[in-house]
């Protein structure tokens, strides 16, 4: 439903009004026609009639949207406080009421003291509940049944026997209030327990499926592998054994002419790499290669 007009300061736009309950729009709602209506208001008229309010075409909940521009227009209206009949002069913007509202000093709070049914501001809860409130305890019983007096009991005829009886009683209804509420919630708990027992079985049965992917695949990949290197290994001719050498054989471009020879006189050897070809044929660091036979 939405906000009562009498609330706002100055005139309202006719276009912030809805046209169910005729007041100023909450959470607006369109219509694929584009009628505007509160939220509550159009989600109620289609839970019965399955059509657009003004009746001009039939239309479900699934087709209606939010109207955001409109809504942010609306919660810059300025409006008074929901509790101005309780004595609060507050206005703000509508963004901010109910901010407001939880702090308000004017919002209605029922007295604590046991038996009293009062219902003050909350700026003044506290001053009645140890000034004034008839309820509030004041002294303890010097009888024998040590139970707290209230300002009342003290005034009238206080009988230790039906005091203790109704203190009792109190006590008991208290226990099976608990009680309700321990055994609901360690319901809850339980079914919660259960909840997550079977969220963790499910996740260690797929934990445990991944890994048997995992090691299907890798054992495939190393079959893969071991199959290339046996191919690779079977195709080796004598002349990639002397191309293994000539790989294993750096040339030295920085070296002197005068020193090794001229480049074209064959291939100096710069560099001899353990157990390569060139390690193996017994050559040593600046030994010429003229020829290598194929």
């Amino acid at each position: 439903m939405g906000f009562d007009l009498d609330r706002f300061e100055g005139p309202v736009d006719p276009d912030f009004i809805c046209k169910l309950c005729g007041k100023v729009l909450e959470d607006p709602l369109s219509t694929p026609c584009g009628h505007v209506f509160c939220a509550a208001c159009v989600l109620q008229w289609l839970s019965k009639v399955s059509s657009c309010p003004v009746q001009c075409q039939k239309i479900s909940t699934k087709e209606l949207n939010h109207v955001l521009p409109l809504k942010n227009l609306i919660l810059k209206l300025n409006i008074k406080c929901d509790h101005r009949e309780r004595g609060c002069n507050q206005v703000m913007k509508l963004q901010h009421l109910s901010e407001h509202a939880e702090t308000c000093e004017f919002s209605p709070v029922r007295c604590g003291n046991e038996g009293c049914d009062a219902v003050l501001n909350l700026k003044d809860v506290a001053s009645h509940m140890r000034e004034r409130c008839e309820h509030r305890a004041v002294e303890v019983c010097k009888n024998g049944c040590g139970l707290a007096l209230s300002l009342k009991e003290r005034t009238e005829d206080h009988n230790c026997l039906q005091a203790l009886k109704t203190h009792s009683g109190l006590l008991q209804t208290k226990v099976l209030s608990l009680e309700k509420e321990l055994k609901r919630q360690s319901l809850s708990s339980s079914k919660r327990e259960r909840s997550l027992l079977s969220k963790l079985s499910a996740l260690h049965c797929e934990l445990h499926i991944t890994a048997l992917t995992f090691q299907k695949k890798i054992t495939e990949y190393k079959s893969r592998i071991d199959a290339l290197v046996k191919k690779q290994g079977a195709s080796r001719s004598p002349s990639t054994e002397h191309q293994d050498l000539l790989d294993s054989v750096s040339l030295e471009e920085d070296c002197e002419p005068e020193q090794h020879g001229d480049f074209s006189d064959g291939i100096y050897v710069s560099k001899i790499v353990e157990n390569g070809a060139a390690d193996k044929a017994g050559l040593r660091v600046h030994d010429r290669i003229i020829e290598v036979c194929h």
